[in-house]
């Protein structure tokens, strides 16, 4: 397709495809005349790739060093795996590559997972655990263990459904699937608490599900006998109780 055409297709002005191409963020087409190139279905996925990390507040910067992951051979998959995900915020400060982070370490090595302090999640893990130990909230067995369990059955489904049909294709989807979908299991636990709070909280007989809210507040709680009608309905009554002469009329 001409870049007219990959400008409709994607929907991203001319004048951005123009400096993705500059900035080397989107790959060259393929040149059929000194001002002339033709594009492909690739070029429509590295566009919807910078769109979807741009829309998550990812840098330029960041965001050319997964589009070098993607098309280098230089690492392993799995080492460009792990760094293209360390390239999604959030970012942890610099730390030597010898730091250690005890209170990750000891998480992971309950759960019998990889403790490697190169990688950003530890990091990221070891804040967190800090934060709750802060708080009087520290981690406990019990919950280690729950959570480990479940997020490893999380981990797994999301490995076996990356794509091998290539290396970019699997570091694509890996690095797409993490921005995307940690939004959907924050508001997945959310909703689940919900649901189990309503059902375990409410009192017998109520509503299966809490009250739902207006912009304005709280809906009020259905009152015994019949709610009266809107004033201006055909059976308002008049503020002494008395219906109007205009309906006694009907």
């Amino acid at each position: 397709m001409r870049i007219s055409e990959l400008v409709d297709r994607t929907g991203v002005p001319l004048a951005t495809v123009k400096y993705y191409l500059r900035e080397g963020l989107l790959m060259p087409g393929e040149a059929t005349s000194a001002t002339q190139a033709r594009y492909d279905e690739r070029h429509v996925r590295r566009l919807a790739l910078i769109r979807a990390l741009a829309a998550q507040g990812l840098p330029l910067p960041r965001i050319r060093e997964i589009v070098r992951l993607l098309d280098g051979t230089d690492e392993s998959l799995f080492v460009a795996l792990g760094r293209a995900v360390a390239a999604l915020p959030p970012y942890p400060p610099d730390e030597p590559a010898s730091h250690d982070y005890p209170r990750a370490r000891r998480v992971l090595e309950r759960l019998g997972q990889l403790y490697d302090p190169r990688f950003a999640a530890v990091a990221q893990l070891e804040r967190a655990l800090a934060a709750l130990d802060s708080a009087g909230l520290s981690m406990s067995d019990e919950r280690i263990d729950v959570y480990g369990r479940h997020v490893l059955g999380i981990a797994e489904i999301d490995i076996d459904l990356l794509p091998t049909r290539s290396r970019e294709a699997t570091v694509e989807a890996a690095v797409l699937g993490t921005a995307l979908y940690e939004p959907v299991l924050t508001a997945m636990r959310r909703l689940a608490h919900q649901h189990l709070a309503a059902r375990r909280f409410t009192e017998s007989g109520a509503p299966d599900g809490p009250v739902p809210e207006s912009p304005d507040g709280p809906v009020p709680e259905p009152r015994d006998g019949p709610v009266p009608e809107p004033p201006d309905g055909l059976d308002a009554k008049s503020p002494d109780g008395s219906v109007p002469d205009s309906q006694e009329q009907q």
